[in-house]
């Protein structure tokens, strides 16, 4: 029988993990893989990071259907966090709560006026691109690709004309590159000109170089303001599971989100929010912050001068728990899978984070995204051992 729905592939992380199911016969990330091409963080408790909790208690009315704005308990202590971090003044009437990272950029995709084209870079996170196909959004390129190191500049987003909007990771998803201080005020600043605004993306807020900094920092009235800070408990959190991600905005754009869940999410389940809010107790939210800066900072060290003495031509930032890099002579990335998968092993190949999908002709084909956020500090030289068996 032929499907009455229209096929859509899936999206590129995805793909990687099909591929290595059909070639293995196992899911990436299961006991005894290596898991390089995805991207989540290590679930238990790092060097001097706070505890990871392992229970929950909730009483049976939390069984009950959540509100579709979110819980006090979870908006509160959102809002606590952005203040009390980066002197943002937002109230709970700015923050819509969400199934992950991800619902909450296609929400907001899904109901950008039309006349506004997005703004998003060459190379960036993959679902980027399926969300903007399959919404039909005009959108523009900016260039981010080896001739100018995946570092594009104000100027770039500054020569298209308004009305646009900027769609953005940061750090980047691949790259790993970070707007920050200055530099991140001024594409804030960009967002807030009249006929613009902007999405930033800071699911890897805490896996920064030095003290982590946020786009909601240079925003003086985000009521005043078509910019929306999307982020989750999936990365610094460390809590992927919990499936809990929020959107920042003002609050006229906050009720729509808030209407958008009462036709089509109905709320996030009750006791992963409870769990969320307690991860974003002060106190915690500080230990980890430092901790996972500085963890993410030592593996990003060592994974790089190794790849690097292995042959790789990293072009990674300072953000971010992966690694981009061309590899070396004539490989490609999909061959380099090829061999990666008999040793249980993947990477992401470049051609998923390009936002042309160009394919074999792409000029990431020889880009790789190698994860190190599921890695232990403890697999380190068996990781190096796959890795130089396969660039033989």
């Amino acid at each position: 029988m032929e499907s009455a729905l229209t096929y859509f592939p899936p999206m590129g992380v995805y793909e990687t993990l099909f591929k290595f199911l059909d070639a293995t016969g196992k899911y990436m990330g299961t006991e005894g893989t290596h898991p390089w091409a995805q991207g989540f963080p290590l679930t238990t408790q790092l060097p001097d990071g706070p505890e990871i909790p392992t229970s929950i208690t909730f009483s049976n009315a939390d069984l009950k259907y959540p509100p579709a704005t979110g819980g006090m308990e979870l908006l509160t202590a959102i809002r606590d966090y952005y203040n009390h971090f980066y002197g943002s003044q937002i109230s709970t009437d700015n923050i819509a709560i969400f199934a992950g990272g991800r619902p909450g950029i296609f929400a907001t995709l899904a109901f950008l006026n039309p006349d506004y084209r997005v703004l998003v870079e060459e190379t960036e996170y993959t679902p980027y691109w399926d969300a903007l196909r399959l919404l039909g959004r005009k959108y523009a390129i900016i260039p981010s690709n080896p001739e100018n190191r995946f570092r594009p500049s104000l100027a770039d987003y500054q020569s298209q004309p308004a009305p646009s909007f900027l769609l953005k990771s940061n750090p980047c998803n691949p790259t790993g590159v970070t707007w920050r201080g200055d530099k991140l005020a001024s594409l804030v600043q960009f967002c807030l000109e009249s006929g613009r605004g902007g999405l930033f993306d800071e699911a890897y807020e805490y896996f920064q170089t030095g003290e982590p900094d946020s786009a909601i920092r240079y925003i003086p009235e985000i009521d005043k303001s078509n910019v929306f800070i999307v982020s989750a408990a999936t990365k610094g959190l460390q809590a992927p599971g919990l499936r809990v991600g929020w959107v920042i905005a003002s609050e006229q754009n906050i009720e729509l989100f808030r209407n958008f869940s009462s036709i089509a999410m109905g709320g996030i389940a009750r006791p992963s929010q409870i769990c969320t809010a307690q991860l974003m107790e002060l106190g915690r939210a500080k230990q980890a912050r430092a901790a996972v800066g500085k963890f993410y900072d030592s593996q990003r060290s060592r994974y790089s001068e190794a790849l690097s003495a292995m042959g790789l031509d990293l072009f990674t930032g300072d953000g971010g728990f992966y690694h981009w890099g061309r590899l070396p002579g004539d490989l490609t990335a999909d061959e380099f899978n090829e061999r990666l998968f008999k040793h249980e092993a993947a990477i992401l190949p470049g051609t998923l984070c390009d936002m042309f999908r160009r394919g074999e002709k792409s000029p990431m084909a020889d880009f790789v995204r190698f994860s190190f956020g599921p890695l232990s500090a403890e697999s380190f030289e068996d990781d190096l051992a796959i890795l130089r068996d396969c660039l033989k």
